[in-house]
């Protein structure tokens, strides 16, 4: 599969420990958008952070949190993006989402011999 031009990139801000049906969300959020064939989906684990409830979660030794922040990056078209939103919305009760317009330059990947490109 190729994709070039406009698209958009999706950021979902949530802790490592929120989940969804027993299973970490932004794992349940990865697996959704595969399913929903989206292009892909990194999960991006931070190291210090404070949000709407104004507490710091930090990732120091004499403090190790739970809590920390996870970032879901999700870039593909409008459309794409636009369809998986009321889907997010279903599964994330707490946290942050934005979208951003991206120029996407290069998405490929490469064929094993005899596969035909998609």
């Amino acid at each position: 599969m190729k994709i070039t031009g406009p698209g958009k990139l999706l950021r979902i801000f949530i802790s490592e420990s929120d989940h969804w049906n027993h299973e970490p969300l932004y794992t349940a959020i990865v697996r959704r958008a595969h399913d929903e064939g989206l292009a892909g989906a990194t999960v991006i684990r931070g190291i210090e952070s404070f949000g709407a409830h104004s507490r710091i979660h930090t990732m120091r030794i004499l403090r190790l949190s739970e809590e920390l922040p996870v970032i879901i990056e999700i870039v593909d078209g409008e459309e794409r993006i636009n369809a998986f939103l009321p889907i997010l919305d279903e599964m994330v009760d707490e946290g942050l989402v934005t979208i951003e317009n991206v120029e996407i330059l290069k998405y490929r990947h490469r064929f094993e011999e005899g596969q035909e490109e998609g």
